[in-house]
């Protein structure tokens, strides 16, 4: 068996000639046997989609359908006589989307009329068919990059008929990422072009198409409200949520236990599931492939590997728009704790920072969040969602304190922190004044609302996550305290904050003393008491536009 671990080896051949494989293919046996007219496969990226179609295509295509046999020598499949009488019998189009994107709405068209133009060229052989004129001229049209892009929303369509025609055999649609288009225009901001478009050119190919024989689509959302496939009454949908195939994509607990087994490093596993366990998709226990392939690859070395491969547009959307609820979510996430969700895999891009549950639902079905348990006793399921791992605490940690960073080093705001840890006034005070002098804008802090600025220091103090518990608008004595920093380490040095906005500069001073003095009179400090913390820094620190006044009194509880 070779061991050498296939790092961004999406192709199955070239797979299969020089890597190690987790075998998939008793997904051939089972989908080929049952498919629907149109299948739809959403799952997070990175989670294996592009290398299963890949292996679809190449046990199905009868082009080299001799020298592909080959490739499943060995497998599962190759033991059922059945299905390998299906190998090779079919002509396959096969289409990725990941290169359909671009800053602008003309930049996308001229990527699309490239992608087309060169899957046209793997097609050439056709122009030696007695094609029309007609048909003739478009093909050449297409493969040159030439004519109104509007135009081509029938180019699957066109193709898939020179296909049937060619070969007298209905062709199978391979469509792989068809959704990266619109998450493109969702982050650069020309969406309704790009749906406009990409509603009619799968709707052409894939609604009761004559020269289709079955479709597989994989992306990561269902986009159904944005009503792209409003009109396939064929389509089938196999989600995180309900999961036909839950062996298909990502990689099982068997799959890591016998890859650990042939690399001889079954030591490893409980830093594996530590860091990258923990996906639970409609019940099923699901290790991150992309991840788990890269820590042996890398001998071991337990890093945040996805986190380097995905765009994490989604979470920057909700850091731009997040206010104090949404901290407290973040915060709550981040400590190992979770949050339930009405889920609605319809969901579309622009509801992301505006309802709550379309941003959970982003967020569970591309990976950063994970199904803990359903709860459907109020008919609707309700989820309870969790970060699934190490890796995406890491991440989750990462966005937040570069939501803040905005041109500061991470340094320095690991050195304020630190500031807040051993007493540090004057340097506290004068990093507040700067990150509010650099980040925050006058109608922030012009409305002199306790909350905003709670928000914004409460993001500044995920950094500290996990090594500590941040804790917001909790009760502790007798009320309810503004910002604890807890040290998970007994022995280590914490905060408490309490904030106060003041309407002048001159009643800076005294309002940060009032917040001080709550603390006290309050018996906010209880909580560390409780947990046997000794080495506490309490603030009262006062906000006016701008301006900070920190006042500072030192426990020892």
């Amino acid at each position: 068996m070779n061991t050498t671990m296939p790092v961004g080896v999406d192709d199955f051949a070239k797979l299969r000639k020089g890597y190690y494989y987790v075998d998939k293919t008793p997904f051939l046996c089972e989908f080929l046997r049952e498919h629907a007219e149109v299948t739809l496969f959403t799952r997070p990226r990175r989670f294996g989609k592009t290398l299963t179609l890949s292996m679809l295509r190449y046990f199905l295509d009868c082009a080299h359908a001799e020298e592909h046999r080959a490739l499943f020598d060995g497998l599962q499949v190759a033991e059922d006589a059945g299905m390998m009488a299906l190998q090779g019998s079919r002509p396959v189009l096969y289409l990725t989307m990941k290169g359909w994107k671009g800053l602008t709405w003309d930049i996308m068209q001229v990527r699309g009329r490239q992608r087309l133009g060169d899957v046209f060229r793997a097609y050439a052989f056709l122009l030696d068919d007695p094609l029309t004129a007609y048909d003739r001229r478009k093909f050449q049209d297409i493969l040159a990059g030439e004519g109104d892009f509007a135009a081509l929303v029938d180019a699957l369509a066109f193709l898939l008929r020179l296909l049937e025609e060619h070969y007298g055999k209905k062709p199978v649609l391979l469509l792989d990422e068809y959704d990266v288009p619109v998450q493109s225009a969702w982050e650069h901001r020309y969406y309704d072009e790009a749906i406009d478009f990409f509603r009619e050119f799968y709707s052409v190919a894939l609604k009761t198409n004559p020269s289709l024989d079955f479709a597989v689509l994989t992306g990561v959302l269902r986009i159904a409200k944005e009503n792209i496939f409003s009109s396939l009454n064929n389509l089938k949908v196999d989600s995180i949520l309900q999961m036909r195939y839950p062996e298909a994509f990502g990689f099982t607990t068997a799959d890591v236990e016998r890859m650990a087994e042939a690399l001889g490093r079954t030591d490893k596993l409980p830093e594996i599931r530590y860091w990258y366990d923990g996906y639970r998709f409609d019940g099923n226990e699901i290790y991150n492939p992309w991840s788990v392939i890269n820590y042996f690859d890398q001998g071991c070395r337990a890093e945040a590997y996805w986190v380097n491969t995905s765009g994490n547009a989604i979470l920057a959307e909700l850091m731009t728009s997040a206010d104090r609820d949404h901290f407290e979510m973040l915060d709550t996430l981040m400590r190992g704790g979770t949050v339930t969700s009405f889920l609605n895999e319809g969901v579309i891009y622009s509801d992301i920072g505006e309802n709550q549950d379309a941003l959970y639902t982003m967020l569970a079905t591309t990976g950063y969040l994970t199904v803990a348990s359903v709860d459907r006793s109020m008919g609707d399921p309700e989820y309870t969602l969790r970060l699934p791992n190490r890796e995406m605490m890491t991440l989750f940690n990462n966005e937040v304190v570069e939501r803040y960073q905005k041109g500061f080093s991470k340094s320095a705001l690991v050195a304020l922190m630190r500031a807040l840890l051993k007493g540090d006034v004057m340097h506290v005070q004068s990093g507040f004044e700067t990150y509010l002098m650099k980040l925050a804008s006058f109608y922030d802090t012009g409305k002199g609302s306790e909350a905003f600025y709670h928000g914004f220091v409460l993001g500044m103090t995920a950094i500290l996550i996990p090594r500590y518990d941040v804790r917001s608008n909790r009760e502790a004595g007798c009320g309810r305290y503004d910002l604890a920093a807890i040290p998970l380490e007994p022995h280590g040095a914490g905060f408490l904050l309490e904030f106060k906005t003041a309407d002048t500069e001159e009643e800076l001073e005294t309002k940060a003393q009032e917040a001080l003095a709550q603390i006290g009179t309050r018996a906010y400090l209880a909580e560390f008491e409780a947990r046997g913390i000794r080495d506490v820094h309490p603030y009262g620190i006062a906000f006016c536009g701008k301006r900070v006044r920190v006042a500072y009194g030192r426990e020892e509880t």
